[in-house]
């Protein structure tokens, strides 16, 4: 259990059926945060809930943000002629870059599917407004990317919500930002940060599309945490890790 209830106020058999809610909901976290796939091929087209889509995008307004300044906007993409000028913006990307692969690696490349743009039921792209509350942003007086590391933290929050709700999320990254800009008729001060394709799914793999491919693996945990200075480990030990 991850979240201590007491003292309890009420009776102790109320308390113990609260605990019990508490570890059903924790495990339901860890459980949503381990579910969560970058979803391409899985999309069914089906409707979507406008009740669910509102939590969804709730979830991720209601993201943490530097200077309190929620730097991002959520542009629902349903037009499929703008869908398709995207798709095809896109595949003219994942071909350049194909071109820059040789041997397996290119054979693993072209095994992948990029991009869910026609097949999921709606885009979201979402952006970041750098003028938001500036000129002088809380926080970000020394670090100006704390602005596009808030939009970030607003698209996981969207994706982890979106899990929970039985929806898939697919994170495009196949495109110039130019192109995105002019295509969405965005101000020249607002940056498109994603293109997310987004719906109802016919299931999430058990494992990651890029891990199941061969492209990449997943390191472990102990090999990403250090101890005081980059790259040591020394007393590491303790937290079993």
């Amino acid at each position: 259990m991850y979240i201590s209830v007491f003292p309890c106020p009420y009776h102790w058999n109320t308390c113990n059926v609260l605990i019990r809610v508490i570890r059903v909901i924790s495990q339901d976290f860890y459980e949503v945060i381990y579910r969560r796939r970058d979803v391409r091929a899985q999309f069914n087209g089906g409707a979507i809930d406008p009740e669910a889509l509102s939590r969804v995008l709730s979830a991720a307004n209601a993201a943490p943000s530097v200077g309190m300044s929620q730097p991002w906007d959520f542009i629902l993409v349903e037009d499929v002629p703008l869908r398709a000028k995207f798709a095809e913006h896109v595949e003219q990307e994942r071909i350049a870059f194909a071109n820059l692969l040789e041997g397996d690696r290119l054979s693993t490349f072209e095994k992948i599917k990029i991009e869910g743009i026609l097949d999921s039921s709606l885009g979201i792209v979402v952006t970041y407004d750098s003028k938001r509350g500036a000129p002088a942003v809380l926080g970000r007086n020394t670090i100006d990317d704390a602005g596009l590391y808030s939009v970030c933290l607003a698209i996981e929050n969207l994706w982890l919500a979106a899990t929970y709700e039985g929806m898939g999320v697919g994170w495009v990254s196949f495109y110039q930002e130019e192109y995105l800009s002019e295509l969405m008729d965005l101000p020249e001060h607002v940056r498109p940060i994603a293109w997310l394709c987004f719906g109802p799914v016919t299931h999430l793999e058990e494992t990651p599309d890029l891990e199941r491919l061969g492209w990449e693996s997943r390191r472990s945990l102990k090999s990403r945490v250090f101890s005081n200075r980059y790259g040591s480990e020394e007393g590491l030990d303790k937290w079993q890790l």
